[in-house]
């Protein structure tokens, strides 16, 4: 059954309201983790985990800006992710890629690269903050967020040095792969990435258990 939520919980901008309660109990490595690239038919999908220090005041104004990197420019995303490396306690990004998704699923494909994210930590985690999904890979205490990348700033930070990473990985992608538009689209199924796979067939990068059904398309 469908989890009802209410849209007034959602702040302005994603805050520490979740952080800190678990900072206040001794909980200092709290991460918050998200993932990009769930639904695209070409490419891994990364993951990122980014631990904030216990410091509100100097967080919330080191990381101004941040939010859902939905709702960011690829300028600004850029820019965010740099200030989240330098502010982060910690931060690791994890992927799976496109053979591991077909083999496993997209849902445990993106549950493996969390868990990579946690394993690349310097400073491993006590706590975890998911966007809505938790992760029954791991024995840690966590919770699951509905709209976890607009209310919580951990989660809003790991959503953009996700995004900002697999954008650089697609983008170099294109040379290996021309033809595909990579650079631009990402692997997510715009017309002309549609109209590619149509002419040119799949790559080593597509998600051969992804079906186009516009276009009758069917990898595998």
């Amino acid at each position: 059954m469908r989890v009802r939520f209410d849209p007034a919980l959602i702040p302005d901008c994603p805050n520490l309201e979740f952080e800190q309660p678990l900072w206040a109990q001794g909980l200092r490595l709290v991460a918050g983790l998200d993932e990009a690239g769930r639904g695209a038919l070409a490419g891994p999908v990364f993951a990122a985990a980014v631990e904030l220090p216990p410091e509100p005041e100097r967080i919330t104004a080191a990381l101004a800006g941040a939010r859902d990197s939905k709702q960011l420019s690829e300028k600004a995303r850029e820019e965010l992710a740099r200030r989240i490396q330098d502010a982060s306690a910690a931060w690791g990004l994890g992927w799976a890629e496109a053979d591991e998704i077909d083999r496993l699923g997209i849902a445990r494909a993106s549950r493996l690269a969390f868990c990579r994210a946690l394993d690349a930590l310097t400073e491993p985690a006590q706590y975890l903050l998911l966007d809505y999904f938790r992760l029954p890979e791991s024995k840690l205490p966590q919770t699951a967020l509905v709209k976890g990348d607009q209310r919580s700033l951990s989660i809003a930070c790991a959503s953009i040095l996700a995004k900002t990473a697999r954008d650089a990985r697609m983008r170099a992608e294109e040379e290996c792969f021309p033809g595909y538009g990579f650079g631009r689209n990402k692997g997510y199924g715009t017309a002309a990435h549609r109209l590619a796979i149509a002419e040119m067939g799949e790559c080593p990068l597509h998600r051969r258990s992804f079906r186009l059904r516009d276009e009758g398309l069917f990898f595998g």
